[in-house]
């Protein structure tokens, strides 16, 4: 699940970025200044962060492609408007704050979207759930690593699309792809071994010179 975080403290930032990435989240930083801000990214979001002391103006730029998305404002007691959330999806938390007490209303709002957006995706008897963070096959749980399950969100949410290396590398671990490199081919490789090895369909393909998708042939 991919996650705005609009901070213009560069520490905390980095802080909550680092905790978010930890838990299973991808995460792009949208820095606000005197001179305006530059999102890391146009990608869709599925939970928008914002810092109520200076990245609330760009709050209608963020959600113009992630209407769906809820908004969780980091606020201090005289930012938060009278009242308290102005509309269903929003939630105010205090500063300072605990790492754990942010992470209990992301979480919160990640479940209050489920029910406007598809969290769960099935093929071929492969289930992921977004929400609980689980994945299992023909019924038998899978381990995987926080970036393992990453990776195939990613393959399930695009089910049918061929993903480049370097896009696979961009979404998973932000960073650029090396061309010279087997990176994502040796995680794609560990994913396999837990999705497709133990069972007789295979769902992960190789598509020669482009990439790989996930789809039940």
């Amino acid at each position: 699940m991919r996650i705005l975080l609009v901070e213009g403290e560069v520490h905390t930032a980095q802080y909550l970025r680092r905790g978010l990435v930890e838990n299973g989240f991808a995460v792009d930083v949208m820095r606000f200044d005197s001179g305006g801000f530059q999102p890391a990214n146009r990608a869709e979001y599925d939970l928008l962060v914002c810092d109520m002391a200076g990245g609330a103006g760009t709050m209608p730029e963020a959600r113009s492609s992630n209407q769906n998305a809820p908004v969780l404002f980091l606020a201090d007691r005289n930012s938060v408007p009278l009242g308290g959330a102005g509309r269903a999806g929003e939630s105010y938390l205090l500063k300072p704050f605990a790492f754990s007490d942010f992470l209990e209303h992301v979480h919160r709002l990640l479940r209050w979207s489920t029910d406007r957006a598809q969290m769960t995706f099935c093929v071929g008897g492969l289930e992921l759930d977004l929400v609980r963070h689980r994945a299992s096959r023909d019924g038998r749980r899978l381990d995987l690593t926080p970036k393992e399950f990453l990776l195939l969100s990613l393959l399930m949410r695009k089910t049918g699309e061929v993903l480049s290396r370097a896009y696979i590398s961009d979404q998973v671990w932000e960073i650029n792809f090396e061309s010279n490199t087997n990176f994502v081919d040796v995680h794609i490789r560990r994913l396999r071994s837990k999705v497709d090895d133990p069972f007789p369909t295979k769902l992960i393909h190789t598509v020669r010179g482009m990439g790989y998708v996930l789809e039940e042939r």
